[in-house]
């Protein structure tokens, strides 16, 4: 592996895990990441919020019409125990699955950091694919920006404070505490396009001699991103953003649509935008 401590991070939103036609899982997007997956990925996946709502909605014939907040957290708190169900059912049965739910603090805290990258570095060499998720059911907004303010007063740069507003940002975070060979980010689109909704406009890859020229260039894509998937995403400007921290670790990113192997998406096969140096 090389300077490199594990092979692949990816990363799923949960628009691609549920089939908005039916308002079900998409058991066949489910089926087809997870029976790739084996020890040596970290897979961090997003989908329990919508998953649970899903299931609340189907046992008792209505939504909840509680605090937004509160009904975030109550669904993500039902969604996980089906989320990590489908992944045990769908990944190589001789692979042990582990559950690992992160928080900002997580990654702020240098022992809790320590603590995260010996449980995920260990998950190889026992044959282990750690699943990661935010975890929701025991986060707030109001609690979380509290602790953020808490540690930019305690002397700490707010640009080395980490969020984790998404799961984009925290496959990203995992990646640079890992330090992966590869970050794979699906989402809903083939990549990222030049214009917002034209597929025949996809970038294919974004580089440079170096890693400050290909920030430069991924900083100039941003400004062609408009608009996200769903309400609270951040879209591409915020991937792109997100994935600046790994690519100056040494990561190649690849960001992609589910539909296509990973195998291929990293053989250069499958339509992806590709970030890399050289």
């Amino acid at each position: 592996m090389g300077a490199f401590d594990v092979e692949l991070v990816g990363k799923v939103g949960s628009m691609a895990l549920v089939n908005k036609k039916f308002n079900d899982i998409d058991h066949n997007v489910l089926a087809f990441i997870s029976r790739q997956l084996h020890p040596g990925m970290i897979w961090v996946s997003s989908g329990a919020a919508e998953i649970g709502r899903i299931d609340y909605i189907r046992r008792t014939g209505k939504q909840l019409d509680g605090d937004i907040e509160h009904n975030k957290t109550d669904y993500a708190a039902q969604g996980q125990a089906i989320l990590m169900q489908e992944y045990r059912r769908y990944i190589d049965p001789s692979f042990g699955v582990r559950q690992v739910l992160v928080e900002h603090q997580h990654f702020n805290d240098e022992k809790k950091r320590a603590l995260l990258k010996e449980l995920l570095l260990r998950c190889p060499a026992q044959g282990a694919v750690p699943i990661i998720n935010y975890n929701d059911p025991l986060s707030s907004e109001e609690i979380v920006k509290l602790e953020i303010r808490k540690l930019t007063q305690s002397g700490m740069a707010e640009s080395k404070v980490v969020h984790c507003l998404d799961n984009d940002e925290t496959a990203s975070q995992v990646a640079c505490l890992v330090k992966c060979r590869r970050l794979i980010i699906f989402t809903s689109t083939l990549g990222i396009y030049a214009k917002a909704g034209d597929p025949s406009t996809l970038i294919e890859k974004i580089s440079g001699k170096d890693v400050y020229e290909v920030i430069e260039n991924v900083s100039n894509c941003q400004k062609l991103c408009v608009g996200a998937s769903r309400q609270g995403a951040g879209g591409a400007g915020a991937k792109l953003e997100y994935i600046k921290a790994p690519v100056a670790n040494g990561t190649e990113v690849f960001i992609a649509s589910p539909q296509y192997k990973i195998a291929d998406i990293i053989k250069g096969t499958a339509p992806c935008t590709r970030i890399f140096v050289g």
